[in-house]
């Protein structure tokens, strides 16, 4: 049994200071993808908590969650900042951000930082293996990279964003269904539409 102190509150506190820098040049580059990642924190670790996760797997994920984005610090501002869709060409570059996230996570001082670095690195990763950047498959991926993948398309469905009107939760919860087996984990799909009709 996990010790108290050790909680994945208490251990993320303790980690939080050390990534502070870097999420503050996030939000000076970009304030909505800064809300963003503090936004997926508690969503992905009450779904870690719904999956199973043991006490260091949520703090790990916690800490994934706040710097899935971290590498969009890297992209150049004419994409990352671009008010409406990105062509193919600015789409290829924006993805790799998942990479560049996984380099800069991999020179931080914190504990269980190769495990961090890469959920990050494959949270845009498709349950098919349709996604980036190592098309990798099912269970190849990461637990924690799984996890945010789905909170990270539902709040990006339902905050609205330059380019588009948030959706009504009927919407976005149809959307993330139709994506089981696809770009979703089935079991991570199900145990999230669970804690969807909890919070109702």
């Amino acid at each position: 049994m996990d010790n108290i102190k050790d909680s994945p509150e208490n251990c993320y506190q303790q980690y939080q200071h050390k990534t502070l820098a870097l999420m503050s040049a996030l939000k000076a580059r970009d304030l909505p993808t800064q809300e963003h990642s503090e936004r997926l924190v508690n969503l992905a670790c009450q779904l870690g908590k719904n999956c199973g996760l043991s006490s260091r797997e949520l703090t790990r994920l916690k800490l994934s969650a706040r710097l899935h984005d971290i590498g969009k610090i890297g992209i150049p501002d004419k994409i990352l900042l671009k008010p409406s869709r990105l062509t193919a060409e600015q789409s290829a570059v924006m993805q790799s951000h998942p990479e560049i996230g996984f380099e800069i996570i991999g020179h931080l001082e914190i504990e269980d930082r190769e495990s961090i670095a890469t959920v990050v690195r494959h949270h845009h990763e498709h349950f098919d293996g349709g996604g980036y950047p190592a098309a990798l498959k099912g269970e190849d991926i990461p637990i924690g990279s799984r996890i945010i993948s789905v909170v990270d398309s539902f709040d990006a469905m339902i905050e609205p964003r330059p380019y588009h009107f948030s959706r009504s939760l009927a919407q976005v919860k149809e959307v993330i269904l139709g994506e089981r087996g696809s770009k979703h984990d089935p079991y991570v799909v199900g145990k999230f539409m669970t804690q969807l009709t909890a919070a109702c």
